[in-house]
């Protein structure tokens, strides 16, 4: 069932840190640390609201976007525990890719003339939040590491084997999607009288 269950998860071929050394024809997206990391992740929907709200876009910022969502589909939405906070989740890169490009998003909306307002409260907001708990210098493994729009970061599915946290989370799910179905069979099946 977990192989199941995971095979629709791509497969990273590359080493680990190199999600980012393929092609470099997309859009540069700057590092983030792991302290920014930690205070952009509970705002991330309220800047993937504003980005999608947003009248003033350009092909940058539309691309910055989707990779935004496209990435953080490939974390399974930030659902697995310790994908922010865990540095040894195999989750943990691919939260840096898709919460960089979220603040990457979130910078290019200041140049926005209709979404400037609302951006500067939601960057005011962060920001404080940074600067109160010292998170700006809190690093990790990947807090040097850029990524790039042409570069989606996939967790390899060794390391989601290897990593009690995540194995659990994976199998516990396919275990109520089992039940589930399970359930449903019951019901749905035809009462046969003696």
């Amino acid at each position: 069932m977990f192989c199941l269950m995971i095979s629709g998860l791509p497969v990273s071929v590359a080493a680990h840190g190199g999600g980012s050394s393929g092609s470099q024809a997309g859009i540069p997206i700057p590092s983030l640390t792991h302290g920014e990391m930690a205070v952009i992740a509970p705002y991330y929907g309220r800047i993937i609201s504003l980005a999608e709200s947003a009248s003033d876009t350009d092909e940058t910022f539309r691309r910055l976007l989707n990779f935004t969502e496209i990435q953080r589909a490939y974390c399974l939405w930030g659902t697995m525990p310790g994908s922010v906070s865990d540095e040894e989740s195999p989750f943990n890169e691919c939260s840096h890719a898709y919460l960089a490009a979220a603040k990457a998003v979130l910078l290019q909306m200041r140049t926005m003339k209709e979404e400037k307002a609302p951006v500067d409260d939601l960057v005011s907001d962060i920001d404080a939040v940074l600067v109160r708990n010292n998170l700006s210098l809190v690093l990790c493994k990947f807090s040097g590491e850029n990524f790039n729009t042409a570069d989606l970061i996939r967790p390899k599915l060794a390391d989601i084997a290897l990593h009690a946290k995540s194995l659990a989370a994976i199998l516990s799910a396919g275990l109520l999607i089992l039940a589930g179905l399970w359930l449903g069979a019951r019901i749905l099946r035809p009462q046969i009288h003696p």
